[in-house]
């Protein structure tokens, strides 16, 4: 498998190019070098008669520089993030901050019992020995951690979504523009080779005029819905919930909302701004786009009645407008915390010749185009036209349309993965890396941190407001 992966190039352009029997025969030659898989068990792939085409990622690790990172705010998302960085070369550990004593034993478990550890960022943020931090915190503190970071000099990996209000983007822009520090948004999945190739088979006009996009991103269980284990050593002792409130309103010490914060409108931002801006994201990626100008979304608390202030089901219509990259679309999304089916994550691009499915690090092509000539029969008006009238509109028919008019293209599927052992979040902090290391442009900076936030965080506007939301995709704004 290892030697397939290695011998296998794939230029998507080269393959747009060719005809269906070569593509037909293409993709038989690959039968030896090429893996397989099923829909949605990569496990399962040699029960699938496709074969998919592996992507190979830039081989550009290098510890040119060494590199001393923090993590402030030490939950899944903190601990996750940390142990990818470490994967990068050169990259080491200089110190945590968190706010509950326990995750600093388990710090101490995994990186040695010297690990520098600390309640208050600020004192990682005064140490001239660290280079960038990872903000991994509730939302409400994003903002406020990140400029503060990079106004001392620190770069900064900022997870999703940039802000908990819109407003605050654009004082992150402000600060990393002013400070020169790298900034990078943790929605790892932009970094991905699955969706860069179908970004380059959407820019090559594999799908036609884009006219749809759908993208979903729903759940099946408690833990999926942040029903989050809460440790049973949780008390005011070890939990410092005075700093964690920051600027949220005062309220008394509870654990739920310290461990399952996502939950709460003070510290979150709820399905739209955890996931929405996931898939906004990807798509404003594929497509280049700076996003939508009107915003609408619904949805309810339908299930997770568990004294969360924020729905549980979301549906968001937004509408893009047309722009040099991109033509006119609309895009759905979905969050649905109790997908009795099990749960599904997706994103679909529908356009005049075809659809593309992607998912994480592999994507679907699906390719048809509609021929020049229309048809007639099936359900038509043509079947309730007189004998005569139908003869007579046979011949019209074929004087106008040519054979070649008629003919009508089979539908093509492709899938492309990337390979086994792909990591798109190592993807992710390489990318950081390098921008520190040697000015790499950024795939996810502030600035595209807020064009993703903002419609996230409108959509939660519209929801609680119950209308539509005007965005300005380019001041990146309300209107």
């Amino acid at each position: 498998m290892h030697a397939c992966r290695k011998t296998l190039s794939l230029r998507i352009q080269k393959y747009n190019c060719m005809p269906s029997s070569s593509r037909r025969k293409f993709l038989r030659q690959l039968g030896g070098t090429a893996a397989l898989f099923t829909g949605g068990n990569m496990a399962a792939m040699a029960l699938d008669e496709q074969k998919i085409h592996y992507l190979q990622p830039e081989k550009r690790y290098g510890p040119n520089d060494k590199v001393r990172i923090a993590g402030i705010g030490m939950g899944l998302m903190g601990f996750g993030d940390m142990e990818t960085a470490l994967k990068v070369p050169g990259v080491e550990i200089a110190g945590v901050c968190d706010l509950y004593d326990g995750h600093f034993e388990r710090a101490r478990e995994l990186w040695g019992k010297d690990v520098y550890c600390t309640r208050d960022y600020r004192e990682l943020l005064e140490r001239k020995d660290i280079d960038a931090v990872i903000v991994a915190t509730p939302d409400h503190w994003h903002d406020h951690i990140s400029i503060a970071a990079m106004r001392k000099g620190k770069h900064v990996y900022c997870e999703k979504p940039m802000v908990q209000n819109w407003e605050e983007g654009h004082e992150v822009i402000r600060a990393q523009k002013e400070t020169g520090k790298v900034f990078i948004v943790g929605s790892q999945g932009v970094s991905s080779i699955a969706l860069t190739e179908a970004k380059k088979l959407i820019k090559s006009g594999a799908l036609g005029e884009i006219n749809l996009v759908e993208a979903v991103n729903d759940r099946y269980g408690a833990l999926g819905a942040w029903q989050y284990s809460i440790p049973t050593d949780a008390s005011p002792k070890t939990i410092d919930w005075d700093r964690f409130l920051g600027d949220a309103p005062k309220r008394p010490y509870d654990p739920v909302r310290f461990f399952r914060w996502r939950n709460y409108q003070d510290y979150g931002t709820g399905v739209a701004g955890d996931l929405f801006v996931h898939l906004i994201s990807a798509v404003h990626h594929a497509l280049d786009s700076n996003g939508p100008e009107r915003i609408f979304s619904s949805g309810s608390l339908s299930y997770w009645k568990d004294g969360r202030d924020v729905p549980d089901v979301l549906t968001g219509i937004m509408d893009y407008p047309k722009t040099a990259t991109h033509g006119a679309f609309q895009m759905q999304l979905r969050v649905n915390f109790a997908d009795g089916s099990g749960g599904s994550n997706r994103t679909r691009f529908y356009g005049s010749e075809g659809m593309m499915e992607w998912n994480g690090d592999r994507f679907i092509l699906r390719k048809q185009k509609l021929s020049a000539a229309p048809g007639f029969g099936g359900w038509d008006t043509y079947n309730v036209f007189s004998s005569a009238q139908q003869a007579e509109y046979q011949k019209w028919y074929n004087e106008k349309y040519s054979a070649e008019d008629k003919k009508r293209i089979a539908p093509e599927e492709t899938k492309f993965a990337a390979p086994m052992g792909y990591d798109s979040r190592l993807e992710h902090f390489t990318n950081f890396m390098e921008g520190i290391r040697s000015g790499k442009p950024i795939v996810e900076d502030a600035s595209f941190g807020l064009r993703a936030a903002g419609p996230a965080l409108a959509s939660n506007l519209s929801y609680f407001k119950k209308k539509i939301i005007n965005w300005d995709p380019n001041g990146m704004r309300v209107k």
